[in-house]
Order: structure tokens, then sequence, then C-alpha cells
């Protein structure tokens, strides 16, 4: 007898029906748009406008670093004017705001990244070029600087805050310049910068209203950086002898070499021979302190005794914390007194060679007259 169950009518009529409604709707899914369609009916708009990341909806400004274009319109900060003194064009409307920074960059810091960040958030689309002079403009202008100028373009170029990189900067900007690199603004903290042809090398941007002023960092500098280096020239020479730089590759001679090593074998000795005398006389006062404490003890005095030694140690960590600060003023004076000495020996050899120059020049020729007077 067989096992088999017919199905449900009903059912079967209801699936039947489902078939071709989604068949139908596949079909409509599958065609094509037309290419007369706008791309406004084809277009999602939930996905019109970018995501804008994190960090730059908190900061309220979306920064853009390619030549996209951007319809909003934008103003000049708010009192900018009147705070500089001079007058500063609109914005261009419908693309990035194009700012043109410049400058020499040598032992690039983080003064010169924020004066390009603040030029990159002038606005809320900029695109921000930069202009690094050459080795031959600077030297001949500024004088020799520590990076060739190969480095000074690439650390200038993986700063986050630049576009684009000009090599061989102009020391003076022009209309061509302007032109032909399509920039809006200069920017430049707003101090005259001066040179040899002109007061203010800016004066051409501030007539034209193209100059977008920005603030110095306080407290850093290129000059400031090698100031440091040359005032504690000893510490670093020994820094990087004990680091296995030969005295050839540090530009000084092997006396000058021998000196800086002595001077630090001297200093290694005399802490040596300092802490081990600290050592032995704490290790006495330590058993003396036992000892009496032991005593005293005999006649119930012992926080007596306590109290007076510790009154004796805080003065003794007072009176060390004074002796080691006038040992560091003591070694720096020392240091003062040979660099005074270095600089008199090299002036008393530049006039022994202007004598012994001189006295060439005085010798008498066939005739019995000098060079001078002929």
């Amino acid at each position: 007898m067989s096992s088999f169950v017919a199905p449900n009518d009903r059912k079967l009529n209801k699936r039947k029906r489902l078939l071709p409604e989604e068949t139908a709707t596949d079909g409509l899914n599958d065609q094509p748009t037309s290419r007369d369609a706008s791309d406004e009916d084809n277009a999602d708009n939930s996905l019109s406008t970018p995501p804008v990341p994190k960090r730059q909806r908190q900061l309220g400004v979306v920064f853009s670093t390619s030549e996209e274009e951007y319809d909003g319109r934008v103003e000049l900060p708010a009192g900018i004017e009147e705070q500089y003194g001079f007058k500063i064009n609109p914005p261009p409307v419908g693309r990035p705001v194009r700012i043109y920074c410049d400058g020499i960059y040598d032992l690039f810091h983080f003064g010169h990244a924020k004066a390009l960040e603040q030029a990159k958030k002038a606005f809320p689309n900029v695109y921000l070029l930069v202009g690094v002079s050459s080795d031959a403009e600077t030297h001949s202008r500024k004088g020799k600087t520590v990076m060739t100028d190969v480095e000074r373009y690439e650390a200038v170029r993986h700063c986050k805050w630049v576009d684009e990189v000009i090599q061989d900067a102009p020391w003076f900007v022009d209309q061509d310049f302007l032109d032909h690199h399509n920039i809006d603004y200069v920017a430049h903290d707003a101090e005259p910068y001066g040179s040899k042809e002109s007061g203010d090398v800016y004066a051409f941007v501030k007539e034209q209203g193209r100059f977008f002023p920005t603030e110095r960092t306080d407290g850093i500098s290129t000059s400031d950086l090698i100031t440091r280096i040359v005032r504690d020239y000893d510490a670093y020479l020994r820094r990087n002898l004990e680091r296995g730089v030969t005295a050839k590759e540090l530009n000084i001679s092997f006396l000058k070499e021998r000196k800086i090593k002595t001077k630090k074998s001297i200093e290694d000795l005399r802490k040596t021979i300092k802490t081990a005398v600290q050592d032995t006389m704490s290790l006495w006062e330590d058993k003396s302190h036992d000892f009496i404490r032991g005593f005293s003890g005999v006649f119930g005095a012992e926080d007596v005794v306590d109290k007076f030694w510790k009154y004796r140690n805080r003065r003794r960590l007072m009176s060390d914390s004074a002796e080691s600060s006038r040992a560091n003023s003591r070694v720096q004076s020392e240091d003062e007194e040979e660099e005074e000495e270095d600089e008199e020996e090299e002036e008393l050899g530049s006039k022994d060679g202007e004598e012994e120059e001189s006295s060439k020049d005085e010798e008498p020729k066939e005739d019995g007259s000098t060079k001078e007077d002929s």
C-alpha cells in the first residue's frame, strides 16, 4: 500500500501565483538604465556626499589636498585686514584656494610645520605650494646652511600639510611666477623681510592684496638651534668622539682630541673619588648612628637622637645640592676660559703670519728699493 500523501492544493496555487511576480521583479532589476536618464535619477542621494573623517569632523573644517572642485563660498577671517593694516583680496569661489609659502627651511623644525599648518587651514579647501630656495641662492644671501638643498626639499615634502614642493624657488616673487603657478595668496609672517634690493621682499604681493599673514612660533628657529650647538660645542665633540667618530671627521686637531679626552678622564676620576668618599662616610655615619642609638636606649632617649639625626641629614642634603650647583658653574667657567685661550692662540697665530708676510714684503730688491716703494 503506497504511503504517498497528496500536497495541499491551496499551498501549490499560492506558490504558483508568487513565482510570476518574483520573476517580473527580477526582470525589472536586471534591465539596464536608460542613456537618457539623468544622473539625479540613477544616483543614490544618500551617498552623494563623501564621508568626512572623524578628526576633520572634530575640527569643524574639511581640508582638501587635491584639485577637486569646491562650490562652497568662503570668506576671509573676520577682522584680519584691520589687525594687520593692509588689504587682502577675497578668496576665489568654485575651486581650491592656492596658497604659496617660501623659505629656506634649514633644520626643518616644528616652527616651520606650524607656519605651513596655518596656511593650510586658512580656508576650508586649500592647495598648499611650498617653495624652497637652492643652495646657490641661499649661500650668496644668507650664508652656509647645515642641510643641502636636496635634503631641505625632501624634509618639506614629507610634511603632511604640503601638497606640492617647488624646488629652486625665486628669492623675489614676481607677476610671472604668480601667474605660472596660479597663486591666490603668498603666506608668511607680516613682519617686513628685508634684502639687499628691497626693504620687504613681499611688498609686491602686499600691494596687490595677495598676501596672507601667518604667525611665527616663539622659542624655536634655525638660528636658535645652531646657537645651542655652538654654545655646547665641546660637549657635542666629546659625545661624538665617544661614539667612535674620528677627529678627522669632526675637523679637529690631534691636540684638541687629546684635550677633550683628558678632560673627560679627569671628570670621571673626580666623580669616582667623590662617590667612594661619600659611600665610606655614609657607612661610618650609619655605624656611629647605631652605636649612639644603642647607647641612648639605655637611658630611654631614642626619640631625641632620631630627631637630631633627621635634622642633620636634611642640612647635609641641602649642602650637597649647593655644592653640586657650584661645581657645575665652576666647570662652565673653566670651559669659557679654555675657549678664550683658544681664541687668543688663534689671534696670536694670525698676527705672527701677518708679521712674517710684512717682513717678506719689506725685503730689499737688487736696486735697493722695497716692494712697497715699487
